[in-house]
């Protein structure tokens, strides 16, 4: 595979390390994704799509928290996404990540992958 870092950053409980995989960009949160951290997730997701990465692997197995201002960061990314003809694929979900997509539905708008090996196929 050929995975290169391209960067990361850090804002309080949240750290985003951002690589590229051919046509698809793995952005990796690691820590807790809520209204203090959300921006840290928001700028690379978007710097992403504006550098022509449409297709967004979310690597969320490092992610111990998501909120509904997460959930909303990542609602954002994928209409981005989609307005360039990409889409945001979700790879390995904690069960408590997982449960706030399934609360609020949001699981049905999202691609979501096992593993990121399985994610970076498609």
């Amino acid at each position: 595979m050929d995975r290169q870092m391209v960067g990361s950053a850090s804002k309080g409980r949240l750290q985003v390390e951002v690589r590229h995989h051919g046509a698809s960009a793995v952005v990796t949160p690691a820590g807790e994704l809520d209204h203090h951290t959300a921006e840290a997730l928001r700028e690379p997701l978007e710097a992403c799509v504006e550098e022509g990465y449409a297709r967004l692997v979310v690597d969320c197995s490092r992610l111990e928290f998501c909120d509904s201002t997460g959930l909303n960061v990542l609602l954002g990314a994928r209409l981005k996404a989609e307005a360039e003809g990409g889409a945001v694929h979700l790879v390995a979900m904690q069960p408590v990540v997982a449960r706030v997509f399934e609360i609020t539905g949001a699981e049905a708008v999202f691609t979501v992958h096992d593993s990121l090996d399985t994610a970076l196929v498609e």
